[in-house]
């Protein structure tokens, strides 16, 4: 008989935390996160841990029932960490199942056959964006391969630019004389023009002015709506940029942007429970549908949930495609990126407190309800959560006040386990997009701005206007965000400032808190870390376009005395570098690129072996190249985390200033 081994508190805890990393390391090996029932195997763990989890808080770690200052904070915090729990419960459920419909898409393409295919009419609604924006999505659209659609470009600021522009091209150019319910207002507008005309459309397609289709953008989505019921196409959003996260940080070629996880990973499990839902752009909807609802609804600033809870309300479902079959322009400015994240959380609450709401008298199911109720948990529990974290542990430093009252051994044991189950859970089904730090600065940059959206919008939900998303614009030079920089700097000097004197000065010490003291100095040396790379993420660096799927190709240079083979190794739209010939500066040349033809440049920029060419190219040939650049390939830019890339990507931005 081997003798019974006794391990000690703290050696049971690593033990446990061990464990739980060599059941991680065999989790891609023995599941597949295509398999609903592995997902639900790995979720339910995850809720069980969870559960766990809160019962030890609440049993252990709380201050005593009273009139204290302690009784209050440990109490309130452990009320908005419930709240968050409950929101990641939530999701938990909902990611515990997925659907991939691209069986379905094949198998149904050309599902119109022997008859004429339906008629989509491809909406562009369009209200500031500048020319070099709008003439993309403009010639990717008049280049989608299918056989029966025409474009409408919807221009609610009125520009005689672009009503030319629009007539030079055929495309039909609609104007209105107001603005009002905003982007849902002027689609509407288009729609009752249509709807007056003898012939209307079977299909509307929307898409946003600074997303461009893939060429086989209407024969995908059009194969899923062979089925009547079916009221709306869904599909990813893709960028062919960078967003403030990705770019500040260096990122762009190791880390994909923020809104990867929801669109390849939540929409296709919304989808398992039937319901995805609406974003907007690059979706497909029946005439008859929206037709029956009324039009667009306009009661929120964010139509595009609202819309799917209206056409669920009359029987109509709405169905996600994961497949890349547009891109677009993200928000390249931090204000930008938080005023659109600011307009998404208040149209949600908008929407929470409409008719269509989960607890008013309508025709949704429960399921539906529950995506309600899931997404307002989401955005009024995480962003307050995330400001919590911040501002707590800066009562015990100043105050004595101690939120939780932890052995770090019991920290382990239950924060530990359930925190490392998880990250390795979301990472195996998402292929490594929760990355700690990076996740927490998405989320903590606009959690002042949202947490304040959200309540407004569930107690004022009514009088807000519509904030169009800036994009485009000048970014070529360097841009401090100085408020929020004030924000998480004055955090951080009072955070670093409150845990030296804990550490140097007596009268600050606070000795009497035995180890809930390592569990606080543990957690302010997380938030130091957090809010010192959230402040690097405040300096916007300059950009320059860049194609991320760039790949070195052979062209032909004509010179005046010849021509040679050389190498592309970066083209954008009005610029190429090359390498393999020596050429003086500013002569004229010109460049014969495959699928474009012979392009007039000039070079710019030389080096011993190559340089920079500034293109001159013709309208034709001005418009194949945007076909090259966004209606062609596979979705833009990084989808998967690249671990060494991105700790490579990190350390360089964090060590040596860009400029």
């Amino acid at each position: 008989m081997f003798p019974f081994v006794y391990l000690s508190d703290t050696v049971s805890s690593i033990v446990q935390i061990n464990l739980v990393l060599a059941v991680g390391v065999l989790v891609p090996l023995l599941f597949s996160r295509e398999k609903n029932w592995h997902r639900m195997l790995l979720f339910g763990i995850c809720g069980v841990l969870t559960i766990r989890y809160l019962h030890w808080r609440s049993a252990f770690t709380l201050a005593p029932a009273g009139l204290t200052w302690d009784c209050f904070a440990s109490w309130s915090f452990f009320a908005i960490e419930c709240a968050a729990c409950l929101s990641s419960l939530s999701a938990f459920l909902i990611l515990s199942r997925v659907k991939d419909r691209k069986e379905q898409a094949d198998r149904q393409t050309d599902w119109w056959l022997p008859q004429t295919a339906p008629w989509v009419a491809v909406l562009i609604p369009t209200y500031n964006e500048e020319r070099q924006v709008l003439e993309r999505t403009i010639v990717g659209a008049l280049a989608l391969d299918y056989p029966n659609f025409s474009v409408h470009v919807l221009d609610d600021n009125r520009r005689d630019w672009l009503k030319d522009y629009c007539r030079a091209l055929n495309v039909t150019y609609i104007c209105r004389s107001d603005n009002a319910g905003a982007k849902a207002g002027n689609m509407n507008h288009a729609l009752r023009r249509m709807a007056a005309e003898q012939e209307t459309p079977d299909f509307v397609a929307v898409l946003d002015a600074d997303f461009v289709p893939h060429g086989n953008f209407l024969k995908r989505t059009m194969a899923l709506l062979k089925d009547d019921t079916i009221g709306l196409v869904q599909t990813p959003q893709h960028f062919f940029n960078s967003d403030p996260i990705q770019h500040n940080l260096g990122l762009s070629r190791s880390y994909p942007d923020e809104q990867r996880f929801f669109f390849d990973y939540m929409q296709p499990s919304r989808d398992a429970w039937g319901i995805a839902f609406c974003c907007g752009t690059s979706s497909v909807i029946r005439w008859s549908a929206i037709r029956e609802i009324g039009w667009f609804p306009t009661e929120s600033v964010t139509e595009d949930f609202l819309l799917t809870l209206s056409l669920k309300n009359v029987g109509y479902r709405t169905v996600y495609l994961s497949e890349a079959l547009t891109e677009g322009l993200a928000p390249e400015g931090l204000k930008e990126y938080i005023s659109q994240r600011a307009r998404w959380c208040l149209g949600m609450m908008q929407i929470a407190r409409s008719s269509l709401g989960p607890f008013a008298r309508n025709r949704l199911g429960l399921a539906d309800r529950w995506s309600v109720v899931d997404s307002v948990l989401y955005w009024t529990t995480n962003f307050p959560f995330r400001i919590a974290i911040l501002l707590y542990p800066l009562l015990y430093w100043y105050f004595n006040i101690l939120v939780v009252d932890a052995r770090l051994q019991d920290v382990l044991r239950y924060f530990g386990t359930y925190y490392l189950w998880i990250l390795i859970t979301l990472n195996f089904v998402s292929g490594g997009l929760v990355v700690p730090i990076v996740n927490d600065i998405s989320q903590l940059l606009g959690a002042v701005p949202i947490s304040r959206a959200a309540w407004t919008g569930l107690f004022f939900p009514k009088g807000h206007p519509f904030s169009v998303t800036a994009k485009g614009g000048d970014r070529s030079r360097v841009v401090v965000q100085w408020g929020l920089i004030a924000l998480f700097g004055t955090l951080f000097v009072l955070t670093l400032l409150g845990m030296l004197l804990g550490i140097v000065m007596d009268s600050f010490a606070y000795n009497d808190s035995g180890d809930g003291k390592i569990v606080i100095i543990f957690w302010t040396f997380y938030n130091l870390l957090v809010l010192g790379v959230t402040m690097i993420v405040c300096i916007e660096l300059p950009r320059r376009e860049i194609h991320l799927g760039d790949k070195p190709e052979r062209a032909v240079l004509h010179l005046q005395n010849g021509k040679v083979r050389v190498w592309i190794v970066g083209l954008t739209q009005n610029s190429v570098r090359i390498r393999g010939a020596a050429i003086p500066d500013d002569m004229p040349v010109s460049i014969e690129i495959e699928t474009i033809g012979r392009i007039p440049a000039v070079v710019t920029m030389p080096t011993d072996d190559g340089a920079r060419l500034l293109l001159e190219p013709a309208p034709e040939q001005h418009e194949a190249l945007l076909r090259r650049f966004y209606t062609t390939g596979d979705a833009p830019g990084v989808t998967k985390t690249r671990y060494r890339a991105l700790v490579r990507d990190l350390v360089r931005r964090l060590s040596v200033p860009e400029t």
